[in-house]
């Protein structure tokens, strides 16, 4: 098998693989090749390794030699020399009103030609552009025309999540992405958020999507109503990063499980089998619901118990209790005296009304011969007061008609 060396130039958009000829050479050195644009220094990404021969499509260019300290300082004068013709690039460019974005210009390292790259939306007629600049620069001039992508590789940048930009920090070839892709990991569709810097849809949306795809794939659709000991629980979301799903019982308690800890039902690997089709987890059992670190699941488990007759007592060991079962002096006392109070007024009562009971028949006679002269005191001093008002009536009756009379 043919032994390779993987080299990254900078304004290529993944490695590229050259022959080392024999050479010492090693991870992190820069190599001088010679590529089909003519000779350029590049960064060695790995050290040489075989591969396979169909795996090669055209033959493979040579690595010339591994780059010293004057070819180093040598691309350093290129670069700056890259930064200074840009400067005329974007006079020219505004000069001649084109529709186009200067990107960077590239010297290469043999001095064969220089690089520019642009972006534009559409073709551009840039012929009286390459002649200007052949003029000002005195260097043969190649033009590029990129993407917008392609671009922001180029110049860098940090994306919505705070890390560099992806095309930068992995390069490689771009891949096309698709709206399917976030609708598959649930992501909101606004552009404004799953867009790019680039205004395209973010490159790492395909690379989450395999893991979203295969979760999906093995897990109970949302929605779905899962047997738990606490009762039927409904699917609510998903947390595929932790494979993880958020169930919700029918009394608003919201907790979550693994995946890989719930079970099938025999009914649900019967139509599985029917169907033809992979058995998705239908049921979360007490053992899984026991390791959840939630106080809200562990009294909800003690309250089932309690249910079912088990005795759980209070949930509290003797290290949690605040106080101690015994009652204080003070507070007994009190207790004390306030049940010899009560049973001395018991007995009170209990002794009036056996005295009530001891009575013989004639003293009761006696007493109801008492009853009744009180009642008929009553009486008569009732009638002797009727009969006073009654007097008093008849005198002021009788005083107008002798007055009449006189």
């Amino acid at each position: 098998m043919p032994l390779v060396v993987p080299v990254k130039f900078t304004y290529a958009s993944r490695d590229l693989w050259f022959d080392p000829q024999d050479l010492d050479i090693l991870e992190a050195d820069y190599a001088i090749c010679s590529t089909e644009r003519g000779t350029e220094i590049g960064l060695v990404t790995a050290d040489p390794f075989e591969v396979p021969q169909d795996e090669i499509g055209q033959p493979l260019k040579p690595v010339l030699r591994v780059a010293s300290d004057i070819d180093l300082q040598l691309a350093d004068d290129l670069a700056i020399q890259g930064d200074e013709a840009m400067v005329d690039f974007r006079r020219l460019v505004k000069e001649l009103d084109l529709e186009m974005k200067p990107v960077g210009v590239e010297y290469l390292f043999g001095g064969e030609k220089a690089v520019f790259y642009f972006a534009a939306e559409e073709r551009v007629d840039f012929r009286q552009l390459v002649k200007d600049l052949s003029s000002t620069l005195h260097i043969r001039v190649d033009m590029r025309q990129i993407g917008v992508r392609d671009e922001t590789r180029l110049v860098g940048g940090y994306a919505q999540c705070g890390q560099e930009l992806c095309c930068t920090r992995f390069g490689g070839q771009f891949e096309p992405v698709s709206i399917r892709m976030a609708k598959e990991q649930d992501l909101p569709l606004n552009s404004s958020k799953i867009s790019g810097v680039c205004g395209r849809l973010m490159c790492c949306l395909r690379y989450e999507f395999e893991a979203y795809k295969d979760f999906k794939s093995r897990a109970p659709k949302k929605k779905t109503l899962i047997d738990t000991p606490l009762g039927k629980a409904r699917i609510q979301e998903y947390d595929t990063p932790r494979e993880q799903l958020v169930l919700r019982l029918e009394n608003g308690k919201v907790f979550k499980v693994n995946l890989a800890d719930m079970t099938c039902s025999e009914g649900c690997k019967k139509k599985a089998a029917e169907q033809g089709c992979n058995c998705r987890p239908d049921c979360v059992t007490r053992d899984v619901l026991e390791r959840i670190e939630s106080p809200e699941m562990r009294l909800a488990l003690m309250e089932l118990d309690r249910e079912n007759g088990v005795d759980v007592g209070d949930g509290l060991s003797s290290a949690d209790r605040l106080a101690g079962t015994s009652m204080p002096k003070r507070r007994r006392r009190d207790a004390e005296s306030d049940a010899r109070a009560g049973q001395g007024q018991g007995e009170g009562r209990g002794r009036g009304k056996g005295r009530g009971k001891a009575e013989t028949p004639e003293a009761e006679g006696a007493a109801d011969g008492r009853r009744r002269r009180k009642r008929a005191g009553s009486g008569d001093a009732t009638d002797v007061a009727a009969a006073g008002k009654n007097a008093s009536r008849e005198r002021e009756v009788q005083q107008p008609q002798q007055q009449n009379r006189g």
